[in-house]
């Protein structure tokens, strides 16, 4: 058979558009079908900014600049002890425990002409968009083939996609992920919202001012803060222990007190079992909770987005919800290659970017590559930033046993630049071996998500500890916290070693009783 292409992308992702860009200036040829690219993620980044700067505008106020300042909001919120029936009395049902029964925002809020703040955030959209667009790409000699299509194996693998059949040497699965909707009694007739339809809604003369969020993935806690900094009553449910799993458990507490303070009501280890419409109003069960709510936002999981293109009978395999891929991220059809939110995860662009280049290497030569997570970080854009990369200390005392980990901590507040930024909340913890190999690190704190590409790039280049607290950190910086945590890493070894503290103080001792 005559291959018409070295790699066919099947995208529909922001990985897919770049697989096909560093495809063809490897001077391989490749086509790139299905390449829209939902930029919903943009749309929050920039959401969530414009929420936190209405917020900081109190702030601004108490170092003397002048911003009128509103009176505290509060919203009377419907969480209620008890079960969903259609005469709740209001009144008498409140929770006496439940902080969220009534809300002060605390902070000053600034009022945000959604209008404009959309218009914004998608200009800034499309700017991003039209760097990777179809006409671009095809500039740059990618095959774009806008439509769905599916594989066939008739005698050889091929994609067909608009009656036309695509033979490529090796295919490349990059076509993201759709929302998981959980099977909850009363929801569908309910009616809910997704990601990435929650903007818009804020957007109507009648936009919510009170949400349930049932969630599970870090982009629902960014939501879930981003709707309590504009001002809106949020309470985010979540059936997992911890709002944000495989995280450090410490710095997950912190980050969740921080949300709390600032008027999010978080339930975790609570399952919402029915979802009602009562006197327009929509009501939830949630364990032992009756919360009523102007909408609710689904955000527990993604599944990948392959269920057109008849994966089964070419052999490809998934389960829980993912793509079976080896560390090669070839698929049980070793032609078939994988990459981002098809392959499960948390669904963050740059994993899946990570992916691509791995997963594009192989197809395009041979397989040899493999991915490697360990030093790939990834975070959270809540305020402040949460970021993580590597072993967690209880992972990596599972290792390597307790008494080899040294747990370096450092609280953001000791930086000038946190004071004078009142950014003070926060905190850096890096976990190490004794002989000074950096295993991972969790960072609470402004600025954690490029801090933390610090660390991942020493856990990557195998720099130890002794490295980072040389570092000479412009003062004041927030990259202060990197310094001054690693240098710990002295004072333990010293504290724990009796016959140094012996020979350093005999040392001085002699010194000082030297003549010179």
């Amino acid at each position: 058979m005559t291959l018409d292409y070295d790699v066919v992308i099947i995208g529909g992702s922001f990985a897919g558009r770049s697989a096909a860009l560093m495809a063809t200036q490897l001077k391989a040829k490749v086509a790139l079908v299905e390449p829209k690219i939902d930029y919903g993620f943009i749309h929050h980044q920039v959401l969530s900014e414009i929420g936190r700067l209405s917020q900081r505008l109190s702030y601004a106020a108490r170092l003397g600049i002048g911003v009128s300042k509103p009176p505290d909001i509060f919203y009377p919120t419907g969480v209620y002890n008890g079960t969903i029936n259609s005469s709740t009395e209001k009144t008498e049902k409140f929770s006496q425990e439940d902080p969220f029964t009534t809300i002060s925002l605390g902070k000053s809020q600034t009022p945000v002409e959604w209008s404009e703040a959309l218009l914004y955030a998608r200009g800034v959209s499309s700017n991003l968009e039209e760097q990777n667009s179809p006409a671009v790409l095809a500039a740059q000699g990618v095959d774009v083939i806008i439509g769905k299509g599916q594989f066939q194996a008739s005698p050889d693998l091929v994609f067909v996609v608009n009656n036309r059949l695509l033979r490529g040497r090796t295919y490349l699965l990059a076509n993201g992920s759709v929302p998981v909707i959980p099977d909850i009694e009363g929801l569908q007739k309910t009616g809910f919202l997704t990601l990435s339809e929650i903007w818009q809604s804020l957007a109507s003369s009648a936009s919510p001012k009170n949400w349930v969020i049932i969630g599970g993935i870090p982009q629902s806690i960014e939501v879930a803060q981003t709707l309590a900094c504009l001002g809106c009553g949020v309470t985010l449910i979540t059936h997992h222990p911890s709002i944000i799993r495989h995280a450090d458990p410490e710095v997950t507490q912190i980050l969740q007190a921080q949300l709390e303070a600032e008027g999010v009501h978080i339930l975790t280890n609570t399952t919402v079992t029915q979802v009602r419409l009562i006197e327009d109003k929509k009501w939830l069960q949630a364990g032992n909770k009756a919360i009523e709510t102007d909408e609710i936002l689904v955000a527990i999981a993604q599944q990948p987005n392959i269920e057109s293109l008849n994966l089964a009978a070419m052999g490809v395999k998934w389960r829980h919800q993912r793509l079976v891929v080896n560390e090669k991220l070839q698929t049980t059809n070793h032609q078939i290659y994988a990459c981002g939110d098809v392959i499960g995860g948390y669904e963050f662009p740059h994993v899946a970017n990570y992916e691509a280049r791995i997963a594009l290497k192989n197809a395009l030569f041979l397989p040899l590559s493999k991915v490697n997570y360990h030093s790939v970080p990834w975070g959270v854009f809540s305020h402040p930033r949460l970021a993580q990369v590597g072993w967690t200390e209880t992972q990596a005392k599972r290792q390597y046993g307790k008494n080899e980990i040294i747990v370096l901590r450092q609280y953001f507040k000791t930086l000038a630049a946190a004071q004078i930024q009142e950014e003070i909340t926060g905190i850096c913890k890096l976990i190490v071996r004794r002989q000074g190999e950096i295993l991972g690190a969790v960072i609470l704190g402004v600025a954690a998500n490029e801090l933390i590409n610090i660390i991942a790039f020493a856990i990557a280049q195998k720099i130890k500890i002794n490295q980072i607290a040389n570092l000479a950190a412009i003062f004041p910086s927030f990259s202060e916290i990197l310094e001054q945590t690693a240098r710990q890493w002295h004072q333990q070894r010293l504290q724990n070693n009796t016959k140094l503290q012996d020979f350093l103080e005999s040392f001085f001792h002699f010194r000082r009783d030297w003549k010179i």
